[in-house]
């Protein structure tokens, strides 16, 4: 396999390097693999439709646009040798089931072959659920009051309703024509292939096995039926086959336990460093770029994705920083998550910088005002060589090279990306650590060195969940949806301390003070008659057993039994 191929019939005005092979006859690499190629009619795994985009509409000069070239096909192979969106395929037979009137009915079947499809026909009112994927699917209909189960590998629907668009398989012909759609079908039967687009890091996940209901916003945003909850084990459930790969998940998951295959935050990285000094214009696939007529001032670079959901404010920090460079996003949505991290980024760099970070374009009208707007930033550039973080700490490491010494103020964050502060009124905090063994993130953390709680404000997902697992009242509290931008957001912060309480008995610490006073203030009343239980109050677990069974042998066994009843 060669690496990368560039076609064109006309030539090309500048010579590329010799590491991409320039033809103008695909006919004589017709035999020929290419990773990356510039046109789909090759055989190749990877196709970058932005070079001829770039090489068209580009004002930069001819050297520029050499090196530019060759570095759009680098970012495509960084792209193609990092993704670990893995190809499966799933068995799919000629059950077809057929849901419209009989007019549209009689209509189809004028396009099928005899007996092509295993073909079942019902009306829409009966249907009842729509369960499985393509190749598994069950309708559940009304039979004359009963509930029947049809099982079918694919459903042809006329005007589908919403219980046939979360599962795969179910496809509708007014949405395109019935000869597409058919089209489609047969294609599924003989050979359907899927891919796996996100990856799930349990450990981080604020649903995984929470005993409230904490999160599960991916599941929420989702589409399809290719995230759900399990409410009875809190744990999330992946259906990759039902997944259209939109990202959506990706950019609102606040610790960074979902993650995009195709480009996942360590590839973004090694893509956003061959954008130094260049101006990126984020171009996710979706978008018609063939036909746009206008001019790429110079050091404009695109930056092609794939979903356009799933770019969150540490992947986009990522590429501002590395190319020094605000950006561009040509997109006709925004996902909840990716609309609140670049809200999140245009304070920030407004508060440093007086501009904007990301400017989004919607159409090609306000892509040429955005074009025209775009610029370097002087003094936003910064390198970061660990690349295998997690979300927020990376995040944070970028944002902390933004804001240095400066207090800049406070940043609002949106309804579906949280930060937050945790608080704790130390008087009433017994350091009992219910909230460390609850945070994921290490936001919060016990130090035995010096008997302190402390906490990492700008790696906090704001789940809240140390917020309910503490046992004391109006003791841990949150402030939430903000980013303080001074140094201290940064640092770690000393919330409660206590000294440890030493066994009256053999000396040993055991205990905070205050947790010790506590259970004493609450159970010293029920002692009160009984000076040896009062005692153990004190006592470590060793030394607790110790006196009861010795006070219990000098009592010959009266103990705590002051009418002499035989033992």
């Amino acid at each position: 396999m060669q690496e990368f191929l560039y076609y064109n019939p006309n030539g090309i005005e500048f010579p590329l390097p010799e590491s991409i092979v320039v033809t103008n006859k695909l006919i004589d690499y017709k035999d020929d693999n290419f990773i990356v190629s510039n046109v789909s009619m090759t055989n190749t795994e990877l196709v970058a439709n932005e070079i001829d985009f770039y090489i068209n509409h580009s004002k930069d000069s001819f050297s520029k646009k050499i090196k530019n070239v060759e570095k759009l096909y680098e970012v495509n192979a960084i792209r193609f040798d990092l993704a670990q969106d893995m190809v499966y395929s799933q068995q799919v037979s000629n059950k077809v089931l057929l849901v419209c009137d009989n007019e549209q009915k009689n209509e189809l079947l004028k396009h099928l072959a005899s007996n092509e499809f295993d073909l079942f026909h019902i009306q829409e009112e009966i249907i009842k659920d729509v369960n499985g994927h393509i190749g598994n699917l069950t309708v559940i209909v009304n039979d004359d009051g009963k509930d029947v189960n049809l099982n079918v590998d694919q459903i042809i629907w006329f005007d589908e309703k919403e219980l046939g668009t979360k599962q795969s398989g179910c496809f509708d012909p007014l949405k395109s024509s019935v000869d597409e759609v058919l089209a489609k079908i047969r294609e599924n039967i003989s050979n359907y292939e899927y891919k796996k687009f996100t990856t799930y890091d349990k450990t981080i996940c604020q649903y995984h096995e929470r005993r409230e209901d904490i999160c599960g916003r991916c599941a929420d945003v989702c589409p399809t039926v290719a995230i759900e909850k399990d409410e009875s084990n809190r744990h999330l459930k992946f259906s990759q086959i039902d997944c259209h790969g939109c990202g959506g998940c990706v950019s609102i998951c606040p610790s960074g336990a979902i993650d995009y295959t195709p480009s996942n935050r360590e590839t973004i990285s090694y893509m956003s460093r061959f954008y130094e000094d260049q101006i990126p214009l984020i171009i996710p696939d979706k978008m018609d770029i063939s036909s746009l007529d206008i001019k790429l001032k110079e050091d404009v670079l695109p930056f092609k994705i794939e979903g356009e959901k799933f770019l969150h404010e540490s992947t986009l920090l990522t590429l501002l920083q590395e190319s020094g460079s605000q950006i561009v996003f040509y997109t006709d949505f925004l996902s909840k998550g990716t609309k609140d991290s670049i809200s999140i980024l245009n304070q920030i760099y407004k508060a440093k910088y007086k501009k904007d970070a990301i400017i989004v374009a919607m159409d090609q009208n306000e892509l040429v005002k955005a074009l025209k707007k775009v610029d370097f930033i002087e003094g936003s550039k910064y390198k970061l060589s660990n690349m295998e973080m997690n979300k927020r700490e990376q995040f944070a490491i970028r944002l902390s090279n933004i804001v240095k010494d400066e207090d800049l103020g406070i940043v609002k964050t949106g309804e579906n990306v949280h930060y937050a502060q945790v608080k704790v009124d130390e008087s009433k905090c017994t350091l009992c650590l219910s909230c460390v063994g609850a945070c994921n993130v290490n936001a919060l953390f016990a130090d035995a060195s010096d008997n302190t709680l402390r906490l990492n404000a700008s790696v906090c997902s704001a789940c809240g969940y140390c917020e309910v697992s503490c046992p004391e009242k109006d003791c841990l509290t949150i402030e939430q949806d903000i980013i303080k931008l001074n140094p201290t957001w940064f640092k770690e912060e000393v919330l409660a301390q206590d000294e440890l309480f030493a066994c009256i008995e053999c000396g040993k610490e055991f205990a905070t003070k205050k947790s010790v006073e506590k259970i004493a203030s609450i159970m010293s009343p029920i002692f009160a008659n009984d000076p040896i239980k009062e005692r153990t109050l004190y006592c470590c677990e060793t030394c607790k057993p110790k006196i009861m069974m010795k006070s219990y042998m000098e009592n010959k066994g009266s103990y705590n039994n002051p009418q002499g009843v035989s033992l």
